[in-house]
């Protein structure tokens, strides 16, 4: 029902700003193209091919069977808090266009995938309502589009709140206790969006000024788009104890800003990913009848560079923690495959290399 709620929000609001627009003249046959379009932006997006269902819950049925598909298949990364601290950092670098320079062959080192994060990420919605994203799963699909008639290499995007994270609202809790006392408890991971992005590059070849001005003219579609949604907007409500501070989504890009973040950080080597091999996790398992499960992977900064910085005179300062530094971001040209590709300058470590290593606001906010 919350998916069938939110897919038929999101259409309903698309299609009336489309109707407002000049999309008629750019298809063949303007006679209720809108619609289709609208359809096409949400569903076709996702990988779901024409006709797409005009039925909400039809939508939110296929949505489901595809999460249902999703993690029967993913392989599951866990990722570290630091390295979840370097990819907050690289995503609040982004703009709009720069994930459409996305190729997820050489850019996503697995179809199928669940990334769990160490915590939830509250972010505030376009409607000022709050959702706690904990996991993030991708598969490989073809996006269908109709403006032009059009297939792409695309990814989905598919996110999962916190059942008992730190937004918690009373039709929520009502509802928790209710799956409980039923008998059906609810997971701890719950269905709460679903994206789609496009995996073939298709921006990569486009200069730093056309990657401007198509980011502009994203932000201005959205900010649209959230004028229109006004009718269900909610002040932002006060939540228990959260160290991370809040993601406000203005753009309804978070996720795709996320993943891009994530997968090039990996592909790049800034990240890496393996298996647990903390002497703590090592005997663990060896007290355990129970195997560790070489599916779970966990994805750790790599190697990072630890600097000290100096004091005017050459006395160096103190101190007593390490810390993620925040990278920035350089469309970096590779005259082999001539084009520009986004990388990051960084992270590195900052402290003593024997210190305990810092998460808290200061490495999470991204609102700032």
């Amino acid at each position: 029902m919350t998916l069938a709620e939110t897919f038929g929000n999101v259409v309903g609001e698309l299609h009336a700003v489309l109707l407002n627009s000049n999309v008629s003249e750019f298809a063949d046959k303007p006679a209720g193209i809108e619609q289709d379009a609208a359809l096409s932006m949400t569903l076709g997006k996702q990988g779901h091919p024409p006709p797409w269902p005009r039925a909400a819950g039809e939508a939110a049925s296929w949505q489901i069977r595809q999460i249902g598909k999703l993690l029967r298949q993913a392989e599951v990364l866990v990722i570290s808090p630091a390295a979840h601290a370097a990819v907050m950092a690289a995503a609040a670098t982004l703009e709009p266009a720069d994930v459409s320079t996305l190729d997820r062959e050489r850019d996503i080192p697995m179809r199928t995938a669940l990334l769990v994060l160490p915590e939830p990420v509250v972010v505030v919605n376009r409607t000022g309502s709050l959702s706690d994203t904990r996991a993030f799963g991708w598969q490989f699909i073809t996006q269908h589009q109709i403006l032009p008639t059009a297939q792409y290499p695309g990814v989905r995007i598919s996110t999962f709140m916190d059942r008992d994270g730190p937004v918690q609202p009373a039709g929520w809790r009502q509802a928790v206790s209710h799956a409980r006392a039923s008998g059906s408890p609810l997971p701890p991971l719950m269905p709460d969006g679903m994206y789609g992005m496009r995996g073939d590059a298709c921006l990569a070849l486009e200069s730093t000024e056309t990657i401007a001005r198509l980011s502009e003219d994203y932000r201005q579609m959205q900010d649209v788009l959230t004028q229109a949604s006004q009718w269900r907007a909610e002040p932002v409500l006060e939540m228990g104890e959260w160290a991370g501070g809040r993601v406000v989504d203005r753009y309804d890009d978070f996720a795709a800003r996320y993943m891009f973040a994530f997968w090039r950080l990996l592909s790049q080597g800034v990240t890496a990913a393996g298996l647990p091999q903390s002497p703590a996790v090592r005997a663990a398992a060896q007290r355990s009848d129970t195997p560790q499960d070489p599916d779970v992977r966990v994805i750790r900064l790599a190697a990072p560079s630890p600097r000290q910085s100096d004091e005017a005179g050459g006395a160096k300062r103190v101190y007593s923690h390490r810390w993620p530094v925040r990278m920035h971001k350089v469309r970096q040209w590779y005259p082999s495959h001539q084009e520009h590709r986004v990388i990051w300058r960084g992270p590195y470590l900052k402290g003593p290399t024997d210190a305990p290593l810092m998460m808290g606001e200061k490495v999470y906010l991204v609102d700032s």
